[in-house]
This record gives C-alpha cells, sequence and structure tokens, in this order.
C-alpha cells in the first residue's frame, strides 16, 4: 500500500511541478494581452480566453500536488501542536470523510456535463475563441481524480503511522 501512496505522491508531484510551466505561460500571455491592448490598441479573444483556460487548468491539476507536498489550506490551531498520532488520525479522517468523497461528488455530477460537452466538441461561444472548451471542461474531471487519488495516499499514510505508532506504544 505505501508503493500506491508513493507513486500517486510521483504523479502528483510531476503534474503539480509541470503547472510551473503552466504559471509561466499564463504570465507572459496575460502580459502579451495586456501590452496589445494598452499600447498597441489591439486585442485577440483567444488570447483573452487562453489565460481563462490556462488559469482554469493551473488551479484544477495542481491541486493534487498541493495537497501531495502538505501546502493545503488548514486550520492549524490545534493540528500544529498536536502528537504525530492526532495528526494521523486527523489526516485519515480527513481524507475519508471530506476529500474523497468530495471528489467522488465532483466526478459524479460532472461528467455528464463533460461528456455533453465531448459530444457536440464545445467551443467558445464567441467566433474567434477558444474551439476547444470541452477540453477546459475535462480539467474538472482531472482534477476530481488527481485530488481523490492523492487523498487515498494521505489515508493510506496516515493509516500506516497510526497504526505503527499504535503498535508502538
Amino acid at each position: 500500500m505505501q508503493e500506491l501512496a508513493r507513486q500517486i505522491d510521483r504523479l502528483n508531484i510531476a503534474i503539480g511541478r509541470s503547472m510551473s510551466w503552466v504559471l509561466f505561460g499564463l504570465v507572459l500571455t496575460q502580459f502579451a494581452v495586456v501590452i496589445l491592448r494598452y499600447v498597441f490598441g489591439i486585442g485577440f479573444l483567444w488570447a483573452q480566453e487562453s489565460v481563462i483556460y490556462l488559469h482554469a487548468f493551473l488551479f484544477l491539476l495542481a491541486a493534487g500536488y498541493v495537497l501531495a507536498i502538505d501546502a493545503h489550506v488548514r486550520v492549524d490551531v490545534l493540528y500544529r501542536n498536536a502528537p504525530v498520532r492526532k495528526k494521523a488520525l486527523v489526516d485519515g479522517l480527513g481524507a475519508i470523510l471530506f476529500v474523497i468523497p468530495t471528489c467522488i461528488l465532483v466526478f459524479e455530477q460532472s461528467w455528464p456535463y463533460v461528456a455533453r460537452s465531448w459530444q457536440v466538441l464545445e467551443g467558445s461561444a464567441e467566433a474567434s475563441g477558444i474551439p476547444a472548451v470541452f477540453l477546459l471542461k475535462t480539467g474538472i474531471l482531472l482534477f476530481a481524480v488527481l485530488t481523490g487519488l492523492q487523498g487515498l495516499a494521505l489515508m493510506i499514510r496516515a493509516g500506516s503511522s497510526f497504526f505503527a505508532l499504535s503498535r508502538a506504544t
């Protein structure tokens, strides 16, 4: 089970690191859009939409990475000073009660939405927009899968820590 957790970590960390390039592309694209609009007085709708796509993919695909490196938002008042066993219990229960069910719900509810988008190869509502809204919506499913897998890895590690410390005491 530990090997499965390590493989999930590796996957999400690799994807998360690749998202730094998406962030770089996002910054460059937004900079170009601003310069083109305010310096040269021209604009491209596809460039403005690409900022939205890059921003969405950055957040959707990096969520599992953030959970993998323990950089997610947490109310840390009690957790910070808790013993390792209690932290493992909180992490495990958090994954079982919140992360995994939320990811399952997001996947279940978004599947028909994304499937319909793929059926019609949904594109931008604007004529010169990006004709790939179906790809953007696919990011929702990827978010649910990657974050759910990371929740599973968190649960495995928490369970191992909790029970290993139980046997040691």
